[in-house]
């Protein structure tokens, strides 16, 4: 557990914005980089090294062009070996076959066939992936689709977890193919993970998730001071899971605070499941 000095407002938003603006490197015996890459509209891709070996990911390359210019310029010593794909929709995984004309030969990690380009097909957590020295551990985190996979990596002393469009910073993604109790269960793995863990997300969702979460928990001035820092840094990744426990309602569910502003949205909703509360509340930001 963090020291609850960690747990104020500006203590907390400090903590992101020092994430942003430095080079993610987790130890010196075992280094991991991670670079986002702002794709299309509002995606992003990011880049995974381990600095050991010189081996490269890439994780939901959508615009194969732009990922690796981006590898190319800053880390053109590392080589590309693999790309990680959290779901098989066109914005994650549409890139994938262009990137294999242009690099033939890479694994191609996904939760299905509908995946393009897949050469290995995650259905089980006991499957291990391997960057160099890093282990990348799969995470079925089914919902959005039924084939979403969050890879979390660990070394000796960090973890990092790409969530692809199962978790977003204050927001989660649509329940696309999956019911509320799978995306419950996806959110209770994720956070199940240490509260320090740097969360990459897939989309750049930030403003309108704080908005959201704002009506729900009025009270909440961490909340309101993630808006306000939203708004003025545009490019919110990463966040931390520490962040979405006190930011995020999605995984708020078990909160009365939450509770509360789902049932003065419906009078019926009493003596609801978490499970319930989550379906509620993603019906709510849909219709927002």
């Amino acid at each position: 557990m963090l020291n609850s000095t960690l747990r104020t407002p500006s203590r907390l938003l400090a903590s992101l914005t020092k994430l942003q603006v430095r080079t993610f490197i987790t130890s010196i015996a075992n280094p991991m980089i991670v670079k986002p890459v702002p794709c299309l509209q509002d995606n992003y891709s990011y880049i995974l090294l381990d600095e050991s070996s010189k081996t490269a990911a890439v994780v939901d390359p959508v615009e194969p062009d732009k990922v690796l210019g981006a590898l190319e310029e800053s880390y053109p010593e590392y080589k590309l070996t693999t790309i990680l794909t959290t779901h098989h929709h066109w914005d994650h995984a549409g890139g994938n076959n262009k990137l294999l004309k242009k690099r033939p030969g890479l694994t191609v990690y996904g939760g299905s066939q509908q995946v393009q380009g897949v050469t290995k097909v995650i259905t089980s957590e006991q499957q291990q992936v391997k960057l160099g020295d890093l282990e990348i551990q799969p995470y079925l985190t089914r919902g959005h689709t039924m084939d979403h996979i969050s890879y979390y990596v660990k070394d000796n002393n960090e973890g990092v977890v790409f969530t692809g469009d199962c978790l977003f910073s204050s927001g989660c993604g649509r329940f696309f193919e999956g019911t509320p109790n799978d995306v419950h269960d996806a959110l209770t793995r994720l956070r199940s993970l240490p509260e320090t863990t740097t969360v990459y997300f897939g989309h750049e969702y930030t403003v309108s998730n704080c908005e959201f979460a704002s009506r729900i928990e009025p009270q909440n001035q961490l909340l309101h001071e993630k808006l306000a820092w939203a708004r003025q840094v545009g490019c919110t990744t990463p966040t931390t899971l520490l962040n979405e426990s006190l930011t995020n309602p999605f995984l708020r569910v078990h909160e009365p605070s939450v509770r509360q502003a789902v049932m003065q949205e419906d009078d019926n909703a009493t003596g609801l499941t978490d499970v319930q509360v989550l379906g509620r509340l993603r019906q709510m930001k849909d219709n927002a």
